[in-house]
């Protein structure tokens, strides 16, 4: 029997995602935007969901839909500089916030898709990532309810030189959401440009990765040397269509 990942529709595809569910999602910055399937679980109304990706879009767009409808309870996040409503929630303890440098949520990420539980880094060392106390969740009055926990070290040799390292622990999910360019309905995708950045390692986090692309496309139709990343790490996929919306997070123009 041919492989065939295809669903009629993102509410179809989304439909067993459930209260508490947690969600690898890709995209950068507003690049890359899973938005129908957004706009599904959205629809949905599934609760206190935990969310994975590198921000959470904007108070009207991208991930900011489902924390506007206090959908989500918890972020892991490297940025969320853009969102005063994530800002809202944050400081009165609506939310909470599990902040990771950006190129380790990636790895993160990468590491659980490809089977490894932990590993370790520089980055963070010295810092509160390894030191511990950046806060997590905030009481309603503004004290800290939740702070981070210190993380385990050892030293390695570079070059000659013993140097500290942080141990961190991968991440899996059991849903992941991305958008992609084009995709072949035995799972094979494309990214276009920003949206690859973190596309790739969250679809692969998730036990259960679901695509949405605008261009659907018999197997063999993609160059292999062109696939972004294999079929095996997907397992649903939904065609959106490239009439959608895309929008620009700030748009800065050059004066006459």
């Amino acid at each position: 029997m041919a492989i065939d990942k295809t669903y009629g529709s993102a509410a179809e595809a989304v439909a067993d995602i459930r209260d508490g569910a947690t969600l690898a999602v890709g995209g950068f910055g507003l690049s890359g935007n899973p938005m129908a399937l957004i706009g599904a679980i959205e629809e949905r109304g599934v609760k206190h969901l935990k969310v994975v990706s590198n921000n959470c879009g904007v108070d009207d767009w991208g991930l900011g839909l489902l924390l506007r409808n206090g959908q989500i309870d918890k972020m892991t996040s490297s940025y969320v500089g853009e969102n005063k409503e994530f800002e809202r929630r944050y400081l009165t303890g609506e939310l909470e916030l599990e902040l990771t440098p950006q190129g380790t949520l990636a790895e993160k990420l990468r590491a659980g898709g490809s089977g490894i539980a932990a590993f370790y880094t520089r980055t963070g060392v010295g810092t509160q990532v390894q030191e511990g106390g950046l806060p997590q969740l905030y009481n309603p009055d503004g004290t800290v309810a939740k702070a981070s926990a210190p993380k385990p070290t050892a030293t390695f040799d570079v070059n000659g030189e013993p140097k500290e390292f942080v141990l961190e622990e991968a991440i899996t999910t059991d849903f992941s959401l991305v958008h992609a360019l084009r995709g072949d309905r035995h799972g094979n995708l494309v990214f276009n440009k920003a949206a690859r950045q973190f596309s790739p390692p969250a679809a692969m986090a998730g036990r259960i990765c679901i695509a949405q692309v605008e261009e659907l496309v018999e197997p063999g139709e993609i160059d292999p040397d062109a696939v972004h990343l294999p079929g095996v790490f997907v397992h649903r996929i939904v065609e959106v269509g490239t009439d959608i919306e895309k929008r620009i997070e700030r748009r800065t123009v050059r004066e006459d």
